[in-house]
Order: structure tokens, then C-alpha cells, then sequence
């Protein structure tokens, strides 16, 4: 029996760092939009470059088995050498491996990143989505737990049903989505949603969810929709949650951000973690806090993730304080 089985993607990161690039600005009917641009036609120098295992459900595997929890990992990895070294790094982290291998190229990410942090990510999923639910070892889907993280074609429909054998076989889901499921609407998430007990998402992407309300009503909205806990994280300015009783709030600590890729899978994923090890969702925050401010002040979305021990010597440097009001 497993605590927690992940859902999602893979890939094999490259980070190159640039000294060169612009920040354009221009505006929408929607806003204000930020574009990283370099010259045409010319080669840019890259004064550094890095390579780690990335994706949504590989991150969190990792930082769930750090912290000593029982893990494996549900995807689809290709028969090439980026998919050969998902699987080394999966082995090395003691994460068990319920995926599938199929002939095709696994999934890739090119990070560009600027002196100023500003970055990039040109993305290409290959075949994280085409995981087909008869593909899936259900025998093997022993958990506590099922991490969702985002999905997209045949492997979108794979977590709906995935969702519907967890309510049949009484396995809690965490979900974490990403802006490009979100802005398909709540209609679109039901499914996920009724089965869900904790959902974490980005302040933009409850927006896409919910509509732009104030953070109190985007969180009573997100939880109408069947999540148990929802939590919003808004970058630098907050984290807000709600549960059954209590809505949370606290100010993440000022560190220095070295690269956010990763972040949000840290967060999440330990998030998770705090729940299944004390139930408390201030101790949760706490902990994910902790995570996600390692996680940005270094390179990659897993080199630095936090050990259980060392988490809690960092909660209690960061000393983050959440506030708590009783609704019900």
C-alpha cells in the first residue's frame, strides 16, 4: 500500500542562462502582458546551462519521498535517452514506477532564463499525453492517495477516471491543475472536482475557476464545487485556505529567487505531505511554505527539496505566521 500515488508528467528540464534579453510590454483588453524577447537572427551566447528531471508528477513523487513518504509514480515515458534517465532519477529517489513505456519521445522542457529571473519555458509534452486509462495497472493502484497534477488529451481523460476509481476505492485526491485546464471552466474540472479533498492552485488560476472575486469568495466558490481544503497560493503576497471551519492566511517570507520552476510541485506536494502527516492544514502551509522558498533559491525543481528533518529546522527559521478565522 502506497501513501500516495502521483499522476502526470515527466520531462527532462534544460535551463540556459542568458545575459542578454528585453522585457516588452504591451497591452491587452485583458491587461498587461510581459514578453521575454531576444534579436532575431542573431545566436545568443548562454552563459550557463543545467539539465534535471522535471514534469509535474515526477516533481512531486520527489518531494512526497523526501519526506518519507511511500510513493510511485503513474506515467508515460518514451524508449529514448531522456526517458531512460526519468527512470534513473526515479530509482535513485526510492520512487516506485507504475508507468508506462511505449516507442516515442518523452517529454521536454527548455527553460530560458535572464539575469533578471525572467523566464521562459518552451514546453513539448510528447507522449505525457497519450496515457489511455486500459494502458493503466489497475491491480497495482494500492493507495491512500492520488496527486493529480495537470493532464492534457487522452491522459486528461485517464485522471476523470482515475478520479471516479478513487471515490469507488475510498483513495483521497490531491489536485493541482494548471492555467491551461483551468481556463476550460469548472464544467469542464467537475469531474475531478466532486472527488477532490484538497485542490491547490495559483491565484490566476482560480480566477479562471472561480471568477474574479475577492480571495474569500473565489475560496467559498472553489470549495462549492466538492473540494474539501482549497488553497490559493498569489506569488509573493499570500497563501489563503479554506477547510470546513477555518479560513487561513499568511505572507510568505522575502527570499532571494534564484528560478521558480518547480515551485508550485513543491508547494503542492508537501502540502499534501503535512496533511497526511498531522491533518492540520496552518501545519501544511507551513511546511509547503518551506519547501517552495528552497525550491526558488536554486536551480532546478528538485535539486533542493527538503528532507522531513531539514523542513522543520526551515519552518522554524522561516517562522511564517498564519492566521486562522473560525466561519463555521
Amino acid at each position: 500500500m502506497y501513501d500516495v500515488i502521483t499522476v502526470g508528467s515527466s520531462t527532462l528540464d534544460v535551463f540556459a542562462k542568458a545575459n542578454f534579453s528585453e522585457i516588452i510590454k504591451i497591452k491587452e483588453p485583458k491587461g498587461e502582458t510581459e514578453l521575454l524577447a531576444f534579436p532575431s537572427g542573431s545566436k545568443i551566447l548562454i552563459d550557463d546551462i543545467n539539465f534535471t528531471i522535471g514534469g509535474g508528477g515526477t516533481n512531486t513523487a520527489v518531494a512526497l519521498s523526501r519526506l518519507g513518504n511511500k510513493v510511485a509514480y503513474l506515467g508515460k515515458i518514451g524508449d529514448d535517452i531522456v526517458g531512460s534517465a526519468i527512470e534513473k532519477e526515479l530509482n535513485k529517489e526510492k520512487i516506485n514506477q507504475i508507468c508506462i513505456h511505449t516507442k516515442g519521445k518523452s517529454g521536454y522542457s527548455l527553460i530560458l532564463d535572464t539575469l533578471e529571473h525572467d523566464r521562459t519555458i518552451l514546453t513539448y509534452k510528447g507522449v505525457n499525453d497519450t496515457l489511455a486509462y486500459s494502458e493503466t495497472p489497475v491491480k497495482k493502484l494500492k493507495t491512500k492517495w492520488f496527486y493529480f497534477s495537470s493532464m492534457m488529451g487522452e491522459s486528461f481523460k485517464t485522471i476523470e477516471k482515475l478520479s471516479d476509481f478513487a471515490a469507488k476505492n475510498s483513495i483521497k485526491i490531491a489536485f493541482n491543475p494548471s492555467a491551461y485546464l483551468a481556463e476550460k471552466g469548472a464544467p469542464f474540472l467537475r469531474k475531478i472536482l466532486e472527488n477532490t479533498e484538497i485542490l491547490v492552485l495559483n491565484k490566476e488560476e482560480a480566477c479562471l475557476l472561480a471568477g474574479h472575486e475577492d480571495m474569500e469568495g473565489m475560496l467559498f466558490k472553489l470549495r462549492s464545487l466538492g473540494p474539501k481544503i482549497v488553497i490559493i497560493t498569489d506569488g509573493k503576497k499570500s497563501i489563503n485556505a479554506v477547510d470546513s471551519r477555518f479560513i487561513y492566511s499568511c505572507t510568505p517570507p522575502k527570499v532571494k529567487v534564484v528560478d521558480a520552476t518547480g515551485a508550485g510541485d513543491a508547494f503542492a506536494a508537501t502540502v499534501l505531505s503535512g496533511i497526511i502527516k498531522k491533518k492540520k492544514v496552518d501545519f501544511a502551509i507551513k511546511m509547503g511554505t518551506a519547501n517552495s522558498c528552497s525550491v526558488i533559491q536554486h536551480y532546478g525543481a528538485k535539486n533542493i527539496l527538503l528532507r522531513y528533518k531539514e523542513l522543520i529546522k526551515s519552518m522554524k527559521k522561516l517562522n511564517v505566521k498564519i492566521s486562522r478565522k473560525k466561519y463555521a
